[in-house]
């Protein structure tokens, strides 16, 4: 993704969480007896992406020994004990140091003497004492975990110049360096370039992937779109990935969707592996996996020619058939949802309020408000609201810029103990579910069902049960037709893709062989000639 973001494991994840391998210590392990004749040579792939940029030495005899510039100009090494100094080899030879810290008085006094001690206990809180160990502070390893820590708790990056914070560091290390934010600011994105290798490594492995997607705004009025993949990984575990987190201009069309999501997937290199892709239901949506449909069929071929691919949010459809239900009472819900923001919009207001549930001896809880587009939210606003019913009526008589009291016939729906002739409202709630309802699952859902059958505890048995009990007997004879046609297609399809890639591994195999066996042939006749 764009943003700097690390992934949640599930670190399955969520939505983040994190799980971090510390990077391994750079410090060279050579031998002395390498380090007298070797000279120093540079390993860019081992140095910290956090520690400064500088040429790398091998030898262990730098760790006593620190260049100094003389005032003529000439660099010698200082030994760090004694302070004598010596010529620095061109070639790289380090000989002459070895000597010199084998007889220097100084650093055999040092060696003998008090050594810095840190005590290691264990991650989770615990008195137990595990180890106690040499400390040696390492300002890599502290600019890389504080880039996390600031990426998983969303501080700024003005963070690491806090005043306390640097307080802090210094009496935990006396060695302790202040970092600047616009280096937090590099480290932080390093850590997500480091974080994303690691994923694009893992999708490697894998044949599958489904993606999600939603699109949605800001505070701020900024469309943003996260995009998240799952797969299952080698060893059978189920993961989740976000890709993509970036910000959307307008418009927010099918067309720039679509580009949006194509993009993704290509920088991730998983285009080919697509299997399906879950969205909500704005029209906007069903355009782009259209137009991303066509544009992957182009490159490869869709499991069952794409008859998965589009699968449309459970969530957000159960979403849709209790709005449709709701807006039977949606004036209810109004005037609910009204009082509540009138009375939460003063302190003096929720006073009154409070006070007079004290006086009735009504419970401790508070008024919710909701989100008007999620169903549960409005339901704990409307439950909520009820325990308070008695209240509202005093409430009015004391405030009287209070308009929107709820009716006693009004509670009385929300309670559902309407009479006969008022309870008619909920047949039609009933009504408009059903018809939302039959909008979009009122035929048989292809991967509900596989997914159904694919369970070992149900198996066909659940699918041959239920649908008798949902379809007529025509449409339940051609709905079981239907599935057990299509995961025999499916599972056609792996068996040929199984051929395909073990075909493919033989004959690198046999390759390999040939050229074996070649350079062999190869190097026995050029053997021969020398002995000639």
């Amino acid at each position: 993704m764009s943003t700097p973001h690390i992934s949640t494991e599930d670190s399955a994840a969520s939505p983040i969480l994190l799980e971090i391998e510390p990077s391994a210590n750079n410090t060279n392990e050579a031998t002395q007896n390498n380090n007298e004749q070797q000279p120093d040579t540079v390993d860019e792939d081992d140095e910290s992406p956090y520690a400064p940029k500088k040429r790398k030495r091998t030898s262990k005899v730098w760790d006593d020994f620190k260049e100094v510039t003389l005032p003529d100009g000439t660099i010698k090494a200082e030994c760090i004990y004694c302070k004598h100094r010596l010529t620095i080899n061109k070639t790289g030879v380090t000989s002459h140091f070895l000597r010199h810290l084998k007889g220097c008085m100084r650093k055999q006094i040092s060696d003998k003497g008090q050594k810095n001690i840190s005590v290691t206990t264990t991650i989770v809180e615990s008195e137990t004492v595990n180890a106690v160990q040499n400390f040696k502070y390492d300002h890599g390893k502290i600019r890389e975990i504080l880039s996390h820590m600031i990426i998983v708790h969303e501080l700024p990056f003005l963070f690491s110049e806090y005043e306390m914070f640097n307080l802090l560091m210094r009496t935990a290390t006396p060695y302790y360096q202040k970092i600047s934010r616009a280096t937090m600011k590099k480290d932080c994105t390093t850590s997500y370039e480091i974080e994303k290798k690691k994923v694009m490594e893992s999708l490697k492995d894998v044949n599958r992937v489904s993606v999600t997607t939603d699109l949605w705004k800001s505070d701020q009025k900024v469309s943003y779109m996260v995009v998240t993949c799952h797969y299952v990984d080698s060893s059978w575990n189920l993961q989740k990935r976000n890709l993509n987190f970036l910000d959307v201009p307008p418009p927010h069309n099918g067309v720039s969707i679509c580009d949006v999501l194509n993009k993704c997937l290509v920088e991730w290199e998983i285009e080919n592996k697509v299997w399906s892709i879950t969205v909500d239901n704005a029209s906007y949506n069903d355009v782009a996996v259209r137009m991303l449909k066509d544009k992957l069929s182009y490159k490869n071929n869709l499991p069952l020619g794409g008859k998965l691919f589009h699968v449309r949010c459970c969530a957000h459809i159960l979403n849709l058939l209790v709005q449709d239900g709701l807006s039977e009472i949606q004036d209810i819900i109004f005037n609910v949802r009204e009082s509540v923001k009138h009375i939460a919009a003063s302190e003096t207001r929720v006073n009154i309020f409070s006070e007079i549930s004290k006086q009735l001896k009504l419970s401790s809880k508070k008024l919710v408000l909701d989100c008007c587009t999620r169903w549960n939210a409005t339901f704990c606003m409307v439950s909520a609201a009820l325990e308070f019913k008695d209240v509202f009526p005093r409430y009015a008589a004391r405030d009287a810029t209070y308009t929107f009291l709820p009716s006693e016939e009004d509670w009385k729906k929300l309670l559902n103990e309407a009479s006969a002739d008022e309870g008619s409202f909920i047949v039609e709630m009933v009504n408009k579910m059903k018809t939302k309802f039959d909008k979009y699952w009122g035929d048989s859902n292809l991967l509900i069902s596989i997914a159904t059958v694919l369970d070992p505890r149900n198996k066909m048995k659940l699918i041959e049960w239920c649908f008798p009990e949902i379809y007529s007997v025509g449409d339940t004879i051609e709905h079981i037709s239907m599935v057990r046609e299509t995961l025999h297609m499916l599972c056609n399809e792996y068996v040929e893709a199984h051929k395909t890639s073990v075909d493919s591994s033989n004959v690198q195999s046999e390759t390999q062989r040939e050229s074996s066996i070649g350079r062999s042939n190869l190097n026995g006749r050029g053997r021969g000639k020398v002995r000639a």
